[in-house]
């Protein structure tokens, strides 16, 4: 048989060892942890090489996830992207809705009202609360700490029906709408939530105690998984990570958006950068959300705050259902949007809200029509997957865990 034609095949590489070739040492031993492990939070595989029980080096592969959420954004309306991305921070979705509407009310110069920006607001620090509360009991969990970490899921799910109280889902809300909210607060809901916030401060002073001095738990976490403040901002870190090195970066007061203006708050800092700090960082802003959303809870009770939560615009917002029924104008102006969505003007648009993990921005283009040309995020659990291996490399074995779990890494946004 003529061979003259017949393609040759190379040889294929063992793709474990060829990412570390080549070797440092002949003595050491490569292993994966992951994709499917419970360590890794989620479908992430850490490949790490390893001297007896040190981390030498550590490669980070993520991406097994991947929905496709960008690419899939172009074939809907601006309207239907909304319960895709509470899918992206499925811990705090809320913070997603509003930063996505955000950037689409911006396209189309849609300011929104002063009671839907307050409400908003309060409804993002909520979010950031939950998100840290589980972040934290998650690590807390991994280190053997199961009677703190009862205490801030018990706590944690009275958040989660209180929100459902009010958006009528839990964990993925689809809350947010273009030009507002899908629905004004119900009756009772701000006095609940301080009854909740009261429940909270007595269960984290119970943490507080158990954990803060631990020797356990300080030897476990304190100067393990060191990140510096130049390989933090060389990164792209953002959110806790970045503040636990002592940066006090934090987009709601350096560029402030929706009510932070209005605010007293601070921003809590590091020392070290060290999985401690990052946990002490977590603790403290939980504590700031709780004031702010205290504040915001008179401030959203006050004569001055009693309008709309929907803008009063037809190329956004819904018209009232009675009125769908009744007047023909109404019927094909709710038709219209379900069917081609909001006209959105031609441009394009970057806006970026605090998320709990770091700064998380929406890139929008438009081409003026009812489906956008391209969506992007730009999710801060991507960007800290690529610093991961400063903070792995040079600890133990067993440091993985705590270190992978204090980076709060979140699958649906990581992957996209």
């Amino acid at each position: 048989m003529d061979t003259a034609y017949r393609p040759t095949q190379a040889p294929i590489a063992n793709p474990v060892r060829s990412i570390f070739e080549p070797t440092l040492r002949d003595d050491s031993v490569i292993v994966s942890i992951g994709p499917s492990h419970p360590a890794t939070h989620g479908t992430v595989q850490i490949i790490a090489e390893l001297d007896g029980e040190r981390v030498l080096r550590s490669d980070v592969h993520c991406g097994y996830l991947h929905r496709g959420f960008e690419k899939e954004c172009e074939d809907h309306t601006w309207h239907n992207l909304i319960p895709y991305v509470d899918r992206l921070n499925y811990v705090s979705a809320l913070i997603n809705d509003f930063a996505y509407c955000d950037g689409v009310e911006q396209l189309m110069g849609v300011q929104i009202t002063p009671r839907c920006r307050h409400l908003r607001t309060l409804l993002s620090e909520y979010s950031r609360l939950v998100d840290h509360l589980t972040c934290v009991a998650a690590g807390l969990m991994e280190l053997g700490a199961m009677t703190a970490f009862l205490y801030l899921v018990m706590v944690r799910d009275y958040m989660y029906e209180h929100l459902a109280a009010l958006t009528g889902a839990r964990v993925t809300y689809t809350y947010g709408r273009i030009g507002g909210l899908a629905r004004d607060l119900p009756v009772g809901w701000l006095a609940r939530m301080e009854e909740i916030l009261v429940q909270y401060e007595d269960f984290v002073d119970r943490v507080h105690v158990l954990v803060d001095r631990n020797r356990i738990f300080i030897d476990r976490m304190r100067n393990i998984g060191v990140i510096s403040t130049a390989d933090a901002l060389s990164h792209g870190c953002t959110g806790v990570i970045l503040r636990s090195t002592g940066v006090p970066r934090d987009l709601r007061k350096d560029t402030p958006y929706l009510a932070y203006a209005e605010l007293d708050f601070q921003v809590p800092v590091g020392i070290k950068g060290d999985n401690y700090d990052r946990y002490y960082v977590r603790m403290c802003e939980m504590d700031e959300s709780v004031h702010m959303m205290r504040q915001l809870a008179d401030m959203l009770q006050s004569p001055a705050l009693q309008g709309p939560i929907n803008v009063d615009d037809r190329r956004c917002s819904f018209p009232a259902k009675p009125l769908v029924y009744r007047e023909i104008e109404s019927l094909i102006n709710h038709f219209k949007l379900v069917i081609d969505g909001p006209v959105v003007p031609a441009g394009e648009v970057y806006v970026a809200h605090e998320s709990p993990n770091g700064e998380l921005g929406f890139y929008l283009v438009s081409t003026g029509g009812g489906v956008p040309y391209k969506v992007h995020c730009r999710a801060p659990s991507f960007v800290h997957m690529g610093a991961a291996h400063r903070m792995l490399n040079g600890g133990q074995l067993a440091d993985i865990v705590p270190t992978f779990g204090s980076i709060n890494m979140i699958g649906g946004e990581c992957d996209r």
